[in-house]
């Protein structure tokens, strides 16, 4: 898989370098290319924004160095182009998982009040949020993205476990997790996990899966 970013902060990505994603990256399971988009600016300056038509506080990125970068890194249109915007339908697993199957995927990141809306519609193909917030720019929904997507693709994390059981992967939240010691300052590791009996300790975690989801998530409906 291929993931192209489009920013004007392309030193931002530099954590991708590490952890499991900056080794799954080494081993070549997917790339990552990073494109400044003032590289593709004709103003002599490199000036990639200016005041929006009608007033208004704040600057807007303008759509020439945009549609340019985007027509460069993509110029058959056969990826999937997304905008990471608050306007955009919020990121959850589903959405994860059908990325992660996709060949090619480029990441767009605004900056100031936005990019002018007709690079949304000459060039875009989604708009994307993390959540119902507004950032500085993009940027960091696009290392949330590129981090979840990531998980998903073969060998990156070097077990299907790690996704098949964790948080949204059946519409839940996961269940307690505990590791050594036995005992920890008073508290002790639940019984049924000491018992070896693999039936009750999957219908124990069940059990708090669902628990937890209807304490923290009503909003998921779980039965």
């Amino acid at each position: 898989m291929r993931i192209s970013v489009l920013t004007i902060f392309p030193e931002m990505y530099s954590v991708l370098n590490e952890s499991i994603i900056g080794k799954a990256l080494e081993k070549e399971l997917f790339s990552v290319d990073i494109h400044n988009i003032r590289d593709y600016s004709l103003n002599k300056h490199k000036k990639v924004d200016d005041y929006p038509f009608g007033g208004g506080a704040g600057m807007v990125m303008t759509p020439q160095p945009l549609h340019d970068s985007i027509t460069a890194v993509d110029p058959e249109h056969k990826a999937v182009r997304i905008y990471l915007s608050p306007k955009g339908k919020t990121l959850d697993q589903a959405m994860v998982k059908e990325l992660a199957s996709l060949d090619h995927i480029v990441l767009i990141n605004g900056s100031y009040e936005g990019i002018d809306e007709r690079i949304i519609e000459l060039d875009v193909d989604r708009e994307l949020s993390i959540g119902d917030y507004v950032l500085t720019s993009g940027d960091l929904a696009s290392l949330v993205v590129i981090n979840t997507v990531a998980r998903y693709i073969p060998d990156v994390l070097g077990s299907e476990e790690s996704t098949s059981e964790e948080s949204f992967s059946e519409g839940t939240l996961e269940y307690p997790q505990y590791t050594r010691p036995q005992e920890f300052m008073g508290l002790a590791v639940p019984d049924v996990l000491l018992s070896g009996n693999h039936a009750e300790i999957a219908k124990w975690r069940k059990a708090q899966s669902l628990k937890i989801t209807k304490e923290r998530r009503p909003d998921l409906k779980v039965e």
